[in-house]
C-alpha cells in the first residue's frame, strides 16, 4: 500500500525505456515518494527491465498507476507541473524544482492534489502535454546540454520536495560520545599549552610576549573542540615535555 503521507504524484509520460522506469521509481523512493503515475510506456507493463533496476522499490511499480493519456493520468490534479528544458511556445509561469516543489507543499497541505509530469527520454514532453500543466518547472542546466536522463530529473524533483516537506540538516556534528569542552577546560588547555611553551622560550622576545599570549588565546577561541579533543591536547604537550626531560 502507498504510504500516508501527503505527496505529489510523480507522473511518467510515454516513457521508453523499462530501466529508466525502474531507476525512477528508485530514485522515487529515495525521498519517500511513492505515489508513481505511468502513461502509456513504449514498451508495454508491467516491464521486466523495470523490477530488476528498481531494487528494492519494487513496489512501487506493483503499485503504479497505468493510464491510457496525460488526461486520464492527472484528471484528479488540481495543479499540475510539467518539467521540460526546451523553450515552448506556450504561455506558462515557469518556476525553479526549489520553488515548484514548496508551492507543491503549500498546495497539499492544503489539501489539493498536485502532479509533476516527466517526459519521454527521447524528446521530453510535447506541447499537448504541456498545455495540460498549469506551470513548468525548468531546471537550470547547461544550455549546451540540457538533456537530463528521467530518473536523473525524478531524483532531482524527490530531493526538493524533501528539502520542502521534511526537516532537512543543512550541518550536523557527530560528536561521538563527547560533548563541547566547557569554557573552565579552554581556559586549562590554554594556560597549559601558555605555561610549557614559556618553559620552552617560545614567547620571544619578552617585548612581544603578551602579544603573542594574546593571539594564542584567540587561536584557542576559533576551534570548536570536544571534551576528548582537549584531552588528546593535554597528552600531547605531557608527552612532549616528557621526552625533552629524558633526553636531557
Amino acid at each position: 500500500m502507498p504510504s500516508e503521507q501527503p505527496q505529489p504524484a510523480f507522473v511518467l509520460v510515454r516513457p521508453q525505456m523499462g530501466e529508466n522506469i525502474g531507476a525512477a521509481a528508485r530514485a522515487m523512493w529515495n525521498f519517500g515518494l511513492d505515489r508513481m503515475r505511468i502513461v502509456a510506456p513504449r514498451d508495454g507493463w508491467p516491464n521486466p527491465a523495470a523490477d530488476a533496476m528498481a531494487s528494492g522499490a519494487g513496489r512501487l511499480l506493483d503499485e503504479a498507476g497505468l493510464y491510457g493519456s496525460v488526461a486520464d493520468a492527472v484528471g484528479d490534479c488540481s495543479f499540475v507541473f510539467a518539467t521540460t528544458a526546451r523553450e515552448r511556445d506556450l504561455t506558462k509561469p515557469v518556476f525553479s524544482p526549489e520553488q515548484a516543489m514548496a508551492m507543491a507543499a503549500q498546495k497539499i497541505a492544503a489539501g489539493e492534489k498536485v502532479a509533476v509530469m516527466f517526459g519521454p527520454e527521447r524528446s521530453g514532453l510535447e506541447n499537448d502535454d504541456i498545455a495540460r500543466a498549469n506551470a513548468i518547472i525548468s531546471v537550470p542546466v547547461n544550455p549546451v546540454f540540457a538533456s537530463l536522463n528521467l530518473a536523473q530529473c525524478v531524483l532531482l524533483l524527490g530531493y526538493e520536495w524533501q528539502r520542502q516537506a521534511g526537516e532537512v540538516v543543512a550541518e550536523v556534528m557527530d560528536l561521538r560520545k563527547s560533548d563541547w569542552a566547557t569554557g573552565v577546560e579552554m581556559e586549562k588547555l590554554a594556560q597549559h599549552y601558555e605555561q610549557r611553551l614559556d618553559d620552552a622560550g617560545f614567547f620571544y622576545p619578552s617585548a612581544k610576549a603578551e602579544s603573542m599570549k594574546v593571539n594564542l588565546r584567540n587561536l584557542w577561541s576559533r576551534m570548536p573542540l570536544t571534551r576528548a579533543d582537549t584531552q588528546i591536547l593535554h597528552g600531547i604537550i605531557r608527552q612532549m615535555v616528557r621526552w625533552k626531560e629524558r633526553g636531557d
